[in-house]
């Protein structure tokens, strides 16, 4: 099985369970320590630049996320859940508001967190998501008339005292620095495996997108742009140390499929391919749940 002896703090992600009574003061010792249970809405090992200054439009401490370099180059990235939670908002606000495509999530203890202009919705109201789950794609939506490029609208909200209750983000433990900060992701969803995805695939390796299996584990689809190869790994969340059937696989379009499946204690892995600018099929499994992608990320 793959196994190491690594030690490694793991931070835990902020649930509904035993959250408190009252909503705790947003300045209070309580409040800090909840929000430090919070990672950034991307995947695994990506980097983001967020911005609080850009729009006339921003309260303080809403933030805008972009990486690349053209107005619309994010369009359709994953976006996943800051911290795990309920979903008590997946709707297209219309006319209401600027949000357009809006999920948001509730984390208990009078916490929530808004994910805007989406794409594209994954997720439903009522549902339970886990942290680093995707929950939707980055996009444009908006209100009519109002003509926006594609980035994703970040906010950290604490009871419905609005806009007061708009807390700083902290991502990772670390609060947002104010206006601007570019960060990457530790939203690893990996629920205690000592293992990241970039560990397992190697150097110059970054994700590209991730999918939940359940809650048996992740599946990562990395890509190096030093040498145009992609990597697949999954990660296991449960049942860590013990040998159990996990599979990770990649397929590029024309080529014949490379799975590594088996029994392992933490992770299936690495799968690596060849594939410049062509599109690849990828997936995994964990427990009883897999994931099977469609062929995409043509050339990335």
């Amino acid at each position: 099985m793959k196994f190491r002896a690594i030690g490694l703090a793991v931070l835990l992600a902020l649930g509904t369970a035993g959250a408190a009574a009252a909503d705790p003061v947003p300045e209070s010792e309580e409040a800090a320590i909840l929000a430090t249970n919070f990672q950034l809405p991307f995947p695994c090992g990506q980097t983001w630049t967020g911005n609080s200054s850009a729009s006339s439009a921003h309260r303080s401490w809403e933030i805008d996320f972009n990486r690349g370099s053209s107005p619309d180059a994010d369009l359709g990235d994953p976006v996943v859940a800051a911290a795990a939670g309920t979903v008590v908002i997946s709707a297209h606000q219309g006319s209401a508001n600027g949000f357009g495509n809006l999920v948001k999530i509730d984390h208990g203890g009078g916490w929530a967190t808004y994910y805007a202009h989406l794409n594209e919705r994954n997720v439903s109201v009522g549902q339970s998501v886990t942290q680093g789950q995707r929950i939707g794609t980055v996009g444009k939506t908006s209100k009519p008339g109002n003509n926006i490029s594609a980035h994703l609208h970040y906010e950290v909200r604490l009871g419905s005292d609005y806009p007061s209750n708009i807390q700083k983000a902290v991502f990772n433990g670390v609060t947002f620095g104010y206006p601007i900060q570019t960060v990457t992701s530790n939203n690893c969803g990996q629920g205690g495996n000592p293992y990241t995805p970039q560990q397992v695939c190697g150097s110059g390796y970054g994700v590209v997108d991730s999918a939940a299996l359940g809650t048996a584990g992740t599946v990562y689809l990395l890509y190096n742009n030093s040498n145009g190869y992609n990597c697949v790994v999954t990660l296991k969340r449960t049942s860590l140390g013990t040998p159990t059937a996990t599979t990770a696989y990649l397929e590029v379009q024309g080529s014949t499929r490379i799975t590594d499946s088996g029994n392992y204690g933490y992770y299936a892995g690495p799968v690596r391919a060849s594939a410049p600018g062509k599109c690849v099929r990828w997936g995994g499994k964990a427990g009883s749940y897999a994931y099977d992608s469609p062929f995409e990320h043509c050339g990335s």
